[in-house]
């Protein structure tokens, strides 16, 4: 099968987007099928690696208030010449906005299915547009119901997301296909030295206790209430750490609270880090903690479970499903709550019972499984667009929460 992904943002631009379509990309891959990216330019891409890889990209311009996102502004006849040039049998769009509309030409053009993962929670966002003061969330949800309106298929990477096309009234088959993580990378073990030398990097001992943060720097992730928690985490640990690694846009207001708060001993920020080094990182944390209430998925807490990495996250429908047992973590809606959980785990170095329960979660999780979820879809997609309709297809897929189907 040749399969074109339609994104905005890819690799270099680090994000959960990127790092979802390249663990698509890789599995589809090594399924057997042909795999081209189509993106937007970017001043840091490598034009031979994307040549080697099947990138395409197409002139565009940072996006208005996120400027570390791009936007294509042109190239449409281009990206179907190249099309039809591939022999597309399926497109798959990522992003709503101009590679994504371009996907939806396409796909009509060459009569063929046309997917889409509805990766962002754009309510959570609207700050970024004149500081909210022109979208509303009644307009995301008329926007994205005329976006989805006759796709072939929809992908929800949650139950949450799920929900929310539901009561945008979108009439797509949807399937809830969470994105899956590569086992074998976060699986991998570092070794005492390696795990050690890194600490030493970040100014930590061996035995420094480190609360690990990892995701864009952006004010929807609630880094602040993480900072906001940090004196009555000292109070009972007086050496904690946390880290902060990523980059983004409320990284000079979390430094400024940091200082305000007389923090600068006890929280770190790293910067951007590359995706092939992120891994490293859950190594050497004792206890990955995040705040963010915008998820669509919890793609990183899913990497500190394959890391043995114990969570203590925000309460969300996906973390109600993911944590069932104390081993794997802790959910909070207060503050409290995420102090007890992140001394607990502090306190109580992981038991072999505790890695095994979280080993337990791994299938459902790993990208093999993800990259399978997917590929079926689009087989199902083929034969509605070549008219070998399934009886109650719309109503049997519209509403598929059961990931195994």
């Amino acid at each position: 099968m040749k399969i074109g992904l339609f994104t905005d943002t890819y690799f270099p631009q680090v994000s959960g987007v990127a790092t979802s379509i390249k663990t698509l990309r890789d599995q589809l891959t090594a399924l057997g099928h042909q795999v081209y990216i189509f993106t937007t330019t970017d001043p840091a891409a490598d034009p031979v690696s994307d040549q080697a890889e099947g990138i395409y990209r197409f002139a565009s311009i940072p996006f208005v208030s996120f400027t570390d996102r791009r936007i294509a502004v042109s190239g449409w006849l281009k990206v179907l010449r190249l099309a039809k040039k591939l022999d597309l049998d399926v497109v798959h769009n990522q992003t709503e906005f101009s590679l994504g509309m371009m996907g939806k030409m396409v796909a009509r053009e060459m009569k063929i299915p046309c997917l889409h993962t509805y990766h962002t929670m754009y309510q959570d966002y609207l700050h970024y547009i004149a500081n909210g003061r022109v979208l509303k969330p009644r307009d995301v949800a008329h926007l994205a119901h005329f976006y989805l309106k006759n796709m072939t298929g929809v992908i929800a990477p949650s139950e949450r997301v799920l929900d929310t096309l539901l009561s945008y009234g979108v009439e797509a088959p949807i399937r809830v296909i969470p994105t899956g993580v590569n086992l074998q990378v976060f699986q991998t073990p570092d070794s005492k030295k390696e795990i050690s030398a890194l600490r030493q990097k970040l100014g930590y001992t061996d035995q420094t206790p480190v609360l690990l943060s990892l995701s864009r720097v952006a004010f929807e992730k609630n880094i602040h209430a993480l900072v906001e928690a940090m004196p009555d985490i000292l109070e009972k640990e007086p050496a904690a750490q946390l880290l902060i690694v990523g980059e983004g846009p409320a990284r000079p207001t979390l430094e400024r609270q940091v200082r305000e708060m007389g923090l600068q001993d006890h929280v770190s920020f790293t910067g951007q880090v590359d995706n092939d080094q992120v891994c490293h990182y859950y190594q050497m944390a004792d206890v990955f903690v995040s705040a963010s209430d915008s998820e669509t998925q919890g793609l990183t807490y899913d990497e500190a479970l394959a890391s043995d990495l114990p969570i203590v996250v925000m309460r969300s429908e996906y973390t109600d499903e993911l944590i069932d047992d104390p081993a794997i973590g802790r959910s909070f809606q207060k503050r409290a709550d995420l102090v007890d959980g992140v001394l607990e785990y502090l306190a109580t170095p992981p038991s072999p019972e505790a890695i095994a329960k979280r080993r337990e979660k791994l299938h459902d999780i790993s990208a093999e499984v993800f990259g399978q979820r997917v590929l079926d879809f689009y087989r199902v997609c083929q034969e509605e667009v070549a008219g070998k309709k399934r009886p109650g297809f719309g109503r049997r897929f519209r509403h598929l929460r059961n990931q195994n189907d």
